[in-house]
C-alpha cells in the first residue's frame, strides 16, 4: 500500500478536527476579516495557526504513545490539573453548543428560506437529528460521514473561490477608506480572530479523545509519526479554508462600504446575497451549500467532542462511579448535552451573546494555562524520550504561550477597565 493511500485510510482525528473548526471562525470571522481589512488580515490568520499548532499536536502525540487520553496526562500531572481543565469543559457544556445550534439553526432558515419555524423549534429538530446519527453511528459513523462533509465543504468553496478570483475584486465606492487596524476596535477584532483560530486550545483534548477512538477501530494501529501525518492534513485544511474564506470576503466585500452585521446568521445571509449580486444567482447553492454543511458539521463533531470529554473528565475524577457500559453512559451524555443546551436556547436566547461572552473569557483566559499542561504533558515521565517534542517544537510552544497570555491580559484589560 502507497503512504498517500495508508494515509487516506488513516483519516479520522484530524478530518474531524478540521470538522469542528471550520465554524465561525472561519464562516464569520475569516470572511469578515477579509471584509473588512483586505488581504492583510492573512498575516494573523497564519500566524494564530503556526502558532497554536503545538497544542492541538501535543494531543494526538499524547495518545499515540501512551494510549491514553490527554485527560487522563492530566491526572497524572495531579489533580488540580484536572479541574483546571473540568472548569473549562463546564463553561463549554452551557455555552459551547448552544451557540453553534443556534447559529446553524439561522442559517437553515435563512439559507434555504424555511418560514414558519422558530430558531428553537429548528434547533430542536438539529438536536434530536444529530444526537441520533452520534447515539446510532458513534464514532465510525462519524469519521466516514465527515468525509463526505468536509469533500462537499471542500468542493464548494474551492468553487466559490475560484470564481470569486475569477470575478474580480468589486469596484470600491468612492473615498473608501479602510478601517483602522490598530486602534480598539481593530485590535478587539485581531483578539477575536487569532483567539479562535484555527479554534479554542482545549479542543486539544477533544482531538485526543478521537485518536482513541482511532486506535480502538483500527486493525493495523497506525505509527505515531502516520498519526502525526493524518492530524497535519487536517489541520493543514483548516488554515487553508480560512485563507479560501478570507479571500471570499475581500472579493465580494471589501471595499462595498457595507455595514456587516455582528450578528452570525445576519452576516452568513448578508454574504451570500452580497455573493451572489457580484457573481449571480446561479452560484447562490455554492456558497448556501458551503456555509451550511461548515455549521452543520461543526455541529455534529463538537456535539460528540463535548459529550466524550464530559464522560472522560467525570471518569477520571470519579473513577470509582460507574453505572453504565461506555456505549449507554455515551448515549445519554449526548441526549443530556443536547437538552442542556436546547434549555439554554429556550430560556436564554435573548442573552445569548452575553452567554457566549463567558465562554469567550474563560477560553481566552485559559488557553495558555491548557497550553502549559499540554506541554507539561508531553514531557512528563509516562512519554518516553524518544516521542518528546523536539527542542523546535517546544520552543514554538513558549513562543505561543506568551502570544496567548498577552491575549489574555489585553482582553481583560479591555473588559474591565
Amino acid at each position: 500500500m502507497s503512504k498517500f493511500k495508508r494515509l487516506i485510510k488513516l483519516v479520522g482525528p484530524g478530518l474531524l478536527f478540521a470538522s469542528m473548526a471550520i465554524g465561525t471562525s472561519h464562516l464569520v470571522l475569516s470572511t469578515k476579516a477579509g471584509a473588512q481589512y483586505g488581504w492583510v488580515m492573512v498575516i494573523p490568520i497564519i500566524l494564530a495557526n503556526v502558532l497554536k499548532y503545538p497544542f492541538f499536536e501535543f494531543g494526538v502525540r499524547y495518545t499515540n504513545v501512551t494510549h491514553n487520553s490527554l485527560i487522563q496526562g492530566y491526572r497524572n500531572l495531579g489533580k488540580t490539573y484536572l479541574w483546571v481543565y473540568a472548569l473549562v469543559t463546564i463553561v463549554s457544556i452551557f455555552t459551547l453548543l448552544a451557540a453553534l445550534y443556534v447559529v446553524t439553526s439561522g442559517l437553515l432558515i435563512n439559507l434555504f428560506k424555511i418560514s414558519g419555524i422558530s430558531i428553537s423549534m429548528t434547533a430542536l429538530g438539529l438536536f434530536a437529528f444529530i444526537s441520533a446519527l452520534l447515539i446510532i453511528g458513534r464514532y465510525k459513523f462519524l469519521e466516514n460521514s465527515l468525509k463526505v462533509v468536509i469533500s462537499i465543504l471542500f468542493v464548494a468553496l474551492l468553487v466559490t473561490t475560484a470564481m470569486v478570483l475569477y470575478k474580480g475584486q468589486i469596484e470600491p465606492v468612492e473615498n473608501f477608506q479602510r478601517p483602522e487596524i490598530f486602534n480598539e476596535m481593530g485590535i478587539l477584532f485581531l483578539i477575536s480572530l487569532m483567539g479562535w483560530m484555527p479554534t479554542a486550545v482545549e479542543a486539544s483534548g477533544w482531538v485526543s479523545l478521537w485518536s482513541i477512538e482511532k486506535l480502538k477501530a483500527s486493525e493495523e494501529k497506525p505509527t505515531v509519526k502516520e498519526s502525526l501525518s493524518e492530524f497535519n492534513l487536517g489541520y493543514f485544511m483548516t488554515a487553508l479554508l480560512a485563507i479560501f474564506f478570507l479571500i471570499i470576503g475581500w472579493m465580494t466585500l471589501y471595499g462595498s462600504g457595507t455595514e456587516l452585521s455582528g450578528n452570525a446568521v445576519v452576516f452568513a445571509d448578508q454574504v451570500v446575497n452580497l455573493f451572489t449580486a457580484h457573481i449571480g444567482n446561479w452560484a447562490y447553492i455554492f456558497i448556501a451549500v458551503a456555509a451550511f454543511a461548515t455549521m452543520f458539521s461543526t455541529c455534529m463533531t463538537a456535539h460528540d467532542a463535548i459529550a466524550r470529554v464530559s464522560l472522560d473528565v467525570l471518569d477520571k475524577l470519579y473513577p470509582n462511579t460507574k453505572n453504565f457500559t461506555k456505549k449507554t453512559s455515551f448515549a445519554l451524555m449526548v441526549l443530556l448535552m443536547a437538552l442542556i443546551n436546547w434549555i439554554v436556547i429556550t430560556l436564554f436566547s435573548a442573552n445569548m451573546g452575553q452567554l457566549v461572552a463567558l465562554a469567550t473569557f474563560v477560553s481566552f483566559v485559559m488557553a495558555p494555562i491548557v497550553g502549559w499542561m499540554n506541554l507539561k504533558a508531553v514531557l512528563g515521565k509516562d512519554m518516553p524520550m524518544a516521542h518528546r517534542p523536539k527542542k523546535g517544537l517546544q520552543g514554538l510552544t513558549y513562543v505561543g504561550m506568551v502570544f496567548l497570555s498577552l491575549f489574555a491580559l489585553y482582553y481583560c484589560w479591555v473588559l474591565w477597565f
